[in-house]
């Protein structure tokens, strides 16, 4: 079973510097590169100080995250590369992904990437490939740069590839949307993550629609889309294994599995969260804090010990939006006092075909899907 064999221990390394923001971004990150040396030396110092943390498991995955990876050369990650040898024992065929936008991927630092480091799969950042969807995200790449990377990719041997798209933006019409999938399957990768545009607070985006700039997302048209995403990867031979993931050949994403299936992580660099089992906790989004903080061998980091219905509202969560399920004997054996809330407050999304049941297992339906949030807030116990 894919969940049992390969879901041990990973590790994420969240590198906080983009070119430009984007303006649906919320996560933590910084357009200058002045601190980039010092926020280097700061991770290499967090991986010594926390390698204890996964109690000796073995890294089957490790994940850079941000900001934009790509940013980084080959040298600085072969630095990250050495120290987590050296205190982590990585598997043999571990995942090595690094995240990266178009704008970054030359033929030379593909090359280079292939060469002297062991990256073995990319996520890209296209987003869409049309024009007027980039520049309404304030993305860095054109529509060309999205093309030519995804093949320049493939030409240097990365076979192994993911990319993200977003679907339901103002500038996203119903026939982009429908190209953006068909460029994709012509490309002949063989997973995808697909994201719905949504407006966080904090973000430029929000500020843009609050000061009527711009006009916001309408769901009618996300729900539209989302929709057409679900049947469009069948029809091409995905399987959709998580909301917003999607896979030919059985290719999961193992690093985001583990997150989804409750394995131990380890986050390292500003912002990053970690996970053991029983507690959870997150550095500080702040990277003079970050430095300063590993400068004097302190991670700068918050932790909250999970409660048992923290446990069982977070796996109902993430269990729900997989195609494994959430399974009842799991909930009976580890939260045996839930059990009555769970199957009571499910009840209503069965009669209303958002959830149904096989079994010992309930499953999102394809409406189920598009309002995952809500069906798993009405299954929390408060």
């Amino acid at each position: 079973d894919f969940l049992t064999i390969f879901l041990l221990a990973g590790i994420y390394i969240h590198i906080p510097f983009c070119k430009q923001a984007c303006n649906y971004c919320n996560f933590h990150f910084s357009t200058s590169l002045r601190q980039k040396d010092a926020m280097l030396a700061a991770i290499l110092r967090e991986i010594m100080l926390q390698k204890d943390y996964l109690n000796g498991e073995n890294i089957e995955s490790i994940y850079f995250g941000g900001g934009t990876p790509s940013i980084l050369s080959d040298l600085d990650l072969s630095h990250i590369f050495e120290q987590i040898n050296k205190y982590f024992y990585v598997t043999k065929n571990a995942e090595i992904t690094l995240e990266a936008n178009p704008d970054d991927l030359t033929n030379d630092k593909l090359k280079s990437f292939r060469q002297h480091t062991p990256i073995n799969r990319l996520s890209i950042g296209i987003q869409s490939f049309s024009e007027k969807d980039l520049r309404y995200m304030n993305r860095a790449h054109n529509a060309e740069e999205a093309k030519n990377c995804v093949q320049n990719a493939q030409n240097q041997g990365f076979e192994d590839l993911t990319i993200d798209l977003i679907y339901g933006a103002p500038t996203t019409s119903h026939e982009q949307w429908a190209e953006n999938l068909e460029l994709t399957f012509a490309f002949g990768v063989p997973h995808l993550s697909c994201y719905a545009l949504t407006v966080e607070p904090k973000t430029a985006l929000y500020q843009q629609i609050k000061n009527e700039k711009t006009v916001s997302p309408n769901d009618e048209n996300q729900l539209h889309q989302f929709q057409y995403l679900v049947r469009a990867t069948q029809a091409a031979g995905f399987e959709q294994y998580e909301i917003s993931s999607f896979t030919k050949n059985k290719k999961y994403a193992r690093h985001n599995t583990a997150y989804w299936t409750g394995h131990s992580y380890l986050g390292l660099g500003p912002s990053a969260h970690s996970f053991n089992g029983a507690s959870r906790q997150w550095n500080v989004a702040h990277n003079l804090q970050y430095i300063k903080s590993l400068q004097e061998n302190k991670i700068p980091f918050e932790r909250e010990f999970l409660t048992v219905s923290q446990r069982y509202n977070e796996y109902v969560m993430t269990a729900l939006r997989t195609m494994w399920g959430c399974e009842l004997e799991k909930i009976r054996q580890k939260f045996p006092k839930s059990e009555s809330h769970f199957l009571m407050n499910i009840k209503k999304h069965i009669d209303n075909k958002s959830v149904v049941q096989y079994e010992n297992f309930f499953f999102l339906t394809e409406q189920g899907k598009f309002i995952a949030d809500g069906i798993a807030s009405d299954l929390f116990v408060v």
